[in-house]
């Protein structure tokens, strides 16, 4: 029996999907529904389902931004859509199967019977990361939209290095050395850029993974691409490295 989630901002959505798959209680069961993409990021981690129906366009986050936030990353996605061309250019070189909304019976049917061969291999994982590479390309932005001295500047994310809380302001550190004060706390600094490329790496900084060069173990530091030492939070540390060895 597969455990499902489903998440979509549409509850009408949420409602139609779920009493299509009620047609087969003997292969899945829903355990769960959220119009929250916040709210399931918690729910998908403690309730560690077999298969999420992830809706891709939602408001608060979008689906792409959700999955890179998960902790717990064993289980099918089945991408739920209103747009055609996006889902298709999103997951076409990727195991993910999609439905098009609104979700018709035949659709179902023909995702239940591909799940219950991912099921009978139970590749969850290696499914999980063909997918989240695949919306990467499709979802990842270039660009970030950063609130500075009243006025919103475009940056490049590949010109931040690192980030760093100075109260209820960030300061924003780039490459060509320029040191920039943010109207925004460190949290919030966070939600705006591309989980996949930077971490929270303490309390008080953000760095930029593709600017470290080295993990200083002993002494609990990493060194960015400007030779700048940023302190490892104990509680951080297992989780950088994952990250770092993907």
């Amino acid at each position: 029996m597969m455990r499902a989630i489903i998440v979509d901002d549409e509850l009408a959505a949420i409602n139609s999907l779920s009493w299509e798959l009620r047609k087969y209680p003997d292969f899945i069961s829903v355990i769960e529904t959220f119009t929250s993409p916040k709210e399931a990021i918690s729910g998908i981690n403690y309730l560690k389902p077999d298969c999420v129906f992830l809706d891709i366009e939602m408001p608060e986050m979008s689906g792409f931004s959700l999955l890179d936030k998960l902790e717990y990353r064993n289980f099918a996605i089945v991408i739920t859509t209103a747009y055609n061309q996006y889902a298709i250019q999103a997951i076409k070189e990727s195991a993910v199967d999609y439905l098009l909304k609104p979700v018709d019976q035949d659709d179902i049917a023909g995702v239940i019977e591909k799940l219950k061969k991912l099921n009978g291999s139970q590749n969850f994982q290696l499914q999980f990361e063909q997918t989240f590479e695949a919306l990467s390309k499709a979802s990842s932005p270039q660009v970030v939209q950063i609130p500075v001295s009243g006025k919103i500047l475009f940056l490049r994310v590949e010109e931040i290095v690192y980030c760093e809380s100075d109260g209820n302001y960030s300061k924003v550190f780039l490459e060509s050395g320029e040191q920039l004060l943010v109207s925004k706390k460190l949290k919030e600094l966070e939600d705006l850029l591309p989980g996949r490329i930077f971490f929270r790496i303490h309390n008080s900084y953000i760095v930029h993974l593709r600017k470290v060069n080295e993990y200083l173990r002993t002494e609990g530091y990493l060194v960015l691409s400007n030779q700048r030492k940023i302190p490892v939070s104990r509680t951080k540390k297992d989780a950088f490295l994952n990250r770092m060895s993907q």
